[in-house]
């Protein structure tokens, strides 16, 4: 079976935060796992271009990746130059199937396409549907909604209507936590629906030693809660609905923000920030590298995602691997997994409820222990990647039946 990975970013273009490291994870597990796998993908790096070599496979951490230029930026990414390799790659594959037509379907073949909505993923499944390929497509979030109906709705209605609904219908959906499902199959019909949690990295020790990292809170203050947002910044992660909610919290605290976005967007919420009174708690700490990051999350209290929309949230895995607590909204799609097994807070997305919550997960040193010491344990065990990469090549084999 050789499977055919597409997105519109691959690392090193880690401005995409969560995406970018799940698809590369997934791609290095199954070429542990024993099977054959190629990406495609485009130079996109934000507003910038990769400086990575086109058009000719690239051998990044054992996978094969073809990087393609792109045409048109973010959010579109369309590269022609990717599409015609697609093409030419399903029709050698053709030739070496006896008695292959153009719609027969092979086998050995399977094209898993991640995100929706960018020129890359719809014309990649256009073309694989086009030859009968497989598809598997994991929205990424991206069919819900709140995607539907935020930023360039006009534009995704149009889309959705002359071509994406068949292609939808064409592809079987990979949901990465039951919200997803649920939300995919309230937006639109497709060809099945299959649950697999993503691939999440750790560091190669679970919870290490905080070494050098220092969240800024002078030792003069125990008591100041360390409260951190990791994530990139934009509109979705619900971070004026945070700011609101700190403005009234009765207790000491800091919010170390760790991400990147748009610089009139963060320049937005610095506002928001002083004119709530907060500006002095919050530190803007721009990108974190690898290590750095678990330290900085194994340095903090608690981990807030106050989210309007999440289909999984790395961060919470990589959170709670470290054994740091979390408040989510109820509209992550971990929030299941978190109340079932009762390692954080899950919130509804009203500011008062937050303010409580919050407050809560203050006063309750009791949990929060608890949670410092069960859930590393519980998440090596959840998300041990030789049985979940089991599960996703179950997937691709099942596709053909």
């Amino acid at each position: 079976m050789k499977i055919i990975q597409i997105c519109a970013a691959y690392k090193p273009a880690y401005v995409y935060g969560g995406p970018t490291m799940s698809v590369s994870k997934l791609s290095e597990e199954l070429v542990k796992a024993g099977e054959d796998v190629m990406v495609l993908t485009t130079t996109a790096n934000g507003k910038d271009e990769l400086d990575v070599p086109t058009g000719k496979e690239t051998l990044v951490d054992g996978v094969k990746v073809y990087y393609f230029k792109r045409l048109t930026k973010d959010h579109t990414h369309f590269s022609p130059s990717l599409l015609s390799f697609l093409h030419q790659t399903i029709k050698n594959a053709k030739r070496q199937t006896p008695n292959a037509t153009r719609n027969t379907l092979n086998p050995q073949l399977i094209v898993h396409i991640h995100a929706w909505w960018n020129l890359v993923s719809i014309f990649s499944a256009l073309v694989a549907k086009w030859y009968g390929v497989k598809v598997i497509l994991s929205p990424r979030g991206m069919l819900t909604s709140y995607s539907l109906n935020n930023r360039n709705s006009k534009v995704k209605d149009t889309i959705h209507f002359f071509l994406g609904k068949r292609l939808l219908k064409y592809a079987h959906i990979h949901a990465t936590s039951e919200k997803e499902r649920k939300d995919v199959l309230q937006t639109c019909e497709v060809n099945g629906v299959t649950v697999i949690p993503n691939f999440v990295r750790f560091p190669s020790s679970v919870r290490p030693e905080i070494g050098e990292w220092s969240t800024g809170v002078s030792s003069s203050q125990p008591d100041t809660y360390k409260l951190l947002f990791l994530s990139r910044i934009e509109e979705k992660k619900g971070l004026e609905l945070l700011f609101s909610a700190l403005s009234q919290v009765n207790i000491p605290y800091q919010l170390s923000i760790a991400g990147t976005g748009e610089e009139s967007y963060i320049k937005s919420l610095q506002t928001l920030a002083t004119d709530l009174g907060i500006a002095s708690n919050i530190r803007w700490l721009g990108h974190i590298e690898k290590q750095s990051k678990f330290d900085m999350i194994s340095a903090s209290d608690l981990m807030v995602l106050t989210s309007y929309n999440e289909n999984f949230a790395n961060v919470v895995i990589e959170s709670l691997a470290m054994g740091t607590p979390v408040l989510i909204s109820e509209e992550v799609g971990l929030a299941d997994y978190v109340a079932a097994n009762k390692i954080g807070w899950v919130t509804s997305l009203d500011v008062e409820a937050i303010v409580r919550n919050i407050e809560l997960s203050y006063k309750d040193l009791t949990k929060r222990t608890y949670i410092r010491e069960t859930a590393p344990a519980l998440i090596q065990h959840d998300f041990e990647e030789s049985r979940l990469a089991a599960t996703y090549v179950k997937l691709y084999q099942n596709s053909f039946k």
